[in-house]
């Protein structure tokens, strides 16, 4: 490849990431993808591409789609709650996210919510409410009619709209609650806690059976509490040089990242909504860690 038609690509490259991973809920399977077109825009005659970034959409779309055919198998054996991979959003690595609307559309809570589609009710979804797309385009990139594109995307919306839409405050107060968490956890504040958690709290743990972790969601306030009691008094007696514990930003919202001995040991989103966290979704599988942990090491 050429050094002109590398630089090309780069300029497309962060886009197709982020369509990708919005696709695929993974970012280490995002960039194989990306990188599979990379390998077909190198070999493709280019004086015949009159839209680069249209080609390289359809060839990145339907790689994910061939990719979420077999991932959706593998997904069902997953030990456990299967929970996107983290990636961190601050320095734009899935594109600007510059509105409720686009943060909300790469959150954890969303991209577990798209799971339920099949992969092409996905793309069509993903292309429709990401990327603004027409019916026309999406025709056009997954060989559909457009009137059938219309009839997957409404079905796809169907099936996600069981959301609820419930108040989300700006970022800042989300990030406040979140640090307001930490500090809780970290001094032992178990009645602080209990305060900023919803009654209708669920916590989701992502082991892979790779970590120790809770293998179905722990439903309530009660639950969550009686699971964080446990948690925090072990981690109360570990040494800070050896636990260490920062608000950041994954998937457009602050979350926590929990180092332990040195290695990335959790990426823990949260769903604030009003004045209280929803949600929570504690990813420790270290394989689905890896990317976040580059990204962490590289913005050090």
């Amino acid at each position: 490849m050429t050094s002109g038609s590398a630089e090309e690509f780069t300029e497309y490259r962060r886009r197709m990431f982020g369509l990708a991973y919005r696709l695929l809920g993974s970012a280490e399977e995002a960039e194989d993808a990306v990188q599979d077109a990379y390998l077909r825009w190198s070999r493709a005659d280019r004086a015949a591409i009159e839209q680069p970034g249209a080609w390289l959409a359809k060839v990145v779309t339907n790689l994910c789609v061939n990719r979420l055919t077999s991932a959706r198998a593998r997904r069902e054996r997953y030990v456990g709650p299967w929970l996107p991979e983290p990636v961190l959003t601050r320095e734009g690595a899935l594109g600007p996210l510059e509105s409720a609307e686009q943060r909300d559309a790469v959150s954890t809570a969303l991209l577990v919510l798209l799971e339920r589609l099949n992969p092409t009710e996905r793309a069509v979804y993903v292309l429709r409410e990401a990327f603004g797309y027409s019916h026309r385009d999406i025709a056009g990139v997954l060989d559909l009619t457009e009137a059938n594109s219309r009839q997957v995307y409404g079905r796809a919306v169907k099936r996600v709209a069981a959301r609820e839409t419930r108040f989300t405050p700006a970022v800042e107060r989300q990030r406040a609650l979140v640090e307001s968490f930490v500090s809780a956890a970290r001094e032992g504040d178990l009645a602080r806690l209990e305060r900023l958690l919803a009654e209708d709290v669920a916590w989701w743990s992502d082991g892979g059976g790779k970590a120790s972790a809770a293998r179905r969601p722990i439903l309530g306030r009660v639950r969550v509490m009686r699971f964080l009691s446990g948690t925090v008094g072990k981690l109360g007696g570990v040494p800070g040089d050896v636990l260490a514990v920062r608000v950041i930003e994954a998937n457009g919202s602050p979350a926590v990242a929990v180092w332990l001995g040195g290695r990335l040991y959790a990426v823990v989103g949260m769903d604030v909504r009003g004045d209280a966290i929803a949600g929570v979704w504690a990813v420790l599988n270290p394989e689905k860690l890896a990317f976040a942990a580059r990204q962490l090491a590289e913005a050090a």
